[in-house]
């Protein structure tokens, strides 16, 4: 079965990020480093600081990782994969040294910071759907990662 509508549409109903973006992208970040503290490094925005300090860059990056997840909601319900629309995306992982636990650390923090965003609208079919978006842009990451 592929993404569905309904799947979209709660991806996409998932505002609250947007209404705090300081506060969730601190919650974001918090979360990546307490699961893989050596990921600080990988974030220039962060390699500097004694912990997660909100910063233009810190909620810019934030948002753009957000923002991927919505984007292949949507590419996943009208083309069943999700195609980067960024072809340098692999290459900058790859220069940054990312692995494949990173990316299970960055899909456990997205989900702990939209249930933690979505509040009483959380629900597992929310997760699901934010997990399953999140898995598409994560292959399609490392598959662009792999002809870097």
């Amino acid at each position: 079965m592929g993404f569905t509508d309904k799947q979209e549409a709660l991806v996409n109903s998932s505002s609250e990020f947007k209404q705090n973006l300081p506060g969730y992208s601190i919650l974001f970040y918090t979360i990546v480093l307490e699961k893989a503290p050596a990921a600080k490094g990988l974030f220039s925005f962060l390699k500097d600081t004694a912990g997660v300090e909100d910063s233009p860059k810190l909620q810019a990056h934030a948002e753009q990782v957000f923002g991927l997840v919505r984007d292949s909601a949507a590419q996943l319900r009208t083309k069943g994969e999700v195609v980067l629309g960024n072809a340098t995306l692999g290459a900058i992982h790859v220069q940054k040294g990312v692995t494949n636990p990173h990316f299970v650390v960055v899909k456990e923090a997205l989900l702990q910071t939209i249930k933690k965003a979505s509040g009483n609208n959380w629900s597992e079919e929310l997760n699901t759907a934010w997990e399953v978006a999140y898995d598409g842009l994560a292959t399609a990451i490392k598959k662009a990662m792999k002809t870097a």
